[in-house]
């Protein structure tokens, strides 16, 4: 059943939705090569009669960050950054698949003559399970998609089944347990990067492992690392290909990382306010900062880096 959709706070909204949203039938019927065919299986399959909806385009910034805290529990740290959005925190527990929490931008959805906000609680929050950004699921696994500036996109071409990137994020979220298990089924999909953008997946399990995959000339390179920021990390061509700012993020992370063996939940919110938007003068700001305890199912929230307010979710 659905739940109401809540404020938390000025420009963060929360829902649950617990059962079946067709993501099954999705996969089954091949995916999809781009948000069009997103919009049009959402459309045809799941929320017939609903006003036409579309997927924008969007730039951002993002840093991540995974490290143990004393206890050995895994922490997952991440930043969207972009200029003042509206956000939407869904948990979920499908039929088939694992429960998580996910973050979407919902000003990355469109409707036509209405405003999302304005649908039932159900309808906003089927739609939003097809664009995440981030999240994390009941087994432990924490995924983000970051940006990366480059004016190369993804767009695989075998005789795999289809995904985009936020589709792909929904795809984990529901199926894999851990860092092999998501690798495994990103490779068995073709990749289409979601609005054109170069993108890269941040993945981090309750192990500890902690990776990026990024996609260089339309081939899947999985790289070990414990920060991601907005350039390439995979050795060769590509390698540190991105922003200026995304290097200085990723030497403040990873110098945080060197001088502490492990860090806290609030210790990962202190490194994620080291890198947020304020810190450089832009006009963009940090939308939103999450601590995940990936041993716990534990989550915190923060919105547009006032880090003093703290909203708790937990992985049912």
């Amino acid at each position: 059943m659905d739940g109401e959709v809540v404020q938390v706070t000025v420009g963060l909204s929360a829902v649950t939705y617990d059962g079946d949203y067709g993501f099954d039938e999705f996969l089954q019927q091949g995916g999809a090569s781009s948000d069009a065919e997103v919009v049009s299986f959402l459309s045809e399959h799941v929320l017939t009669g609903t006003t036409a909806i579309s997927f924008g385009a969007m730039s951002f910034g993002c840093s991540t960050i995974s490290v143990k805290n004393a206890d050995s529990h895994s922490l997952f740290g991440r930043n969207f950054d972009w200029n003042n959005c509206n956000a939407m925190i869904v948990q979920n527990k499908p039929e088939n698949g694992y429960a998580s929490i996910s973050t979407v931008n919902t000003d990355f959805i469109s409707m036509s003559g209405v405003e999302l906000s304005s649908l039932p609680a159900k309808a906003q929050a089927i739609i939003c399970l097809y664009a995440p950004l981030d999240g994390m699921n009941e087994k432990g696994l924490a995924v983000s998609v970051n940006m990366i500036q480059d004016f190369a996109t993804i767009s695989q071409n075998s005789d795999k089944p289809d995904i985009t990137t936020t589709t792909a994020i929904r795809l984990l979220l529901d199926k894999a347990a851990n860092v092999d298990e998501a690798v495994e089924l990103l490779s068995q999909y073709d990749m289409h990067a979601s609005m054109g953008y170069m993108m890269h997946f941040a993945l981090a399990d309750t192990s500890g492992r902690s990776v990026v995959v990024e996609y260089i000339n339309n081939e899947m390179v999985v790289t070990e690392t414990r920060v991601v920021t907005n350039f390439y990390l995979a050795a060769g061509e590509k390698n540190g290909i991105g922003t200026k700012q995304s290097h200085e993020r990723y030497d403040i992370l990873t110098k945080a990382l060197s001088e502490n063996s492990t860090m806290s939940m609030d210790d990962v919110c202190v490194a994620l306010d080291s890198v947020s938007k304020d810190n450089f003068g832009e006009f963009e700001s940090t939308e939103w900062s999450i601590v995940f305890n990936q041993s716990t199912g534990e989550v915190h929230y923060y919105h547009r880096e006032n880090y003093k307010d703290k909203y708790i979710f937990k992985i049912k």
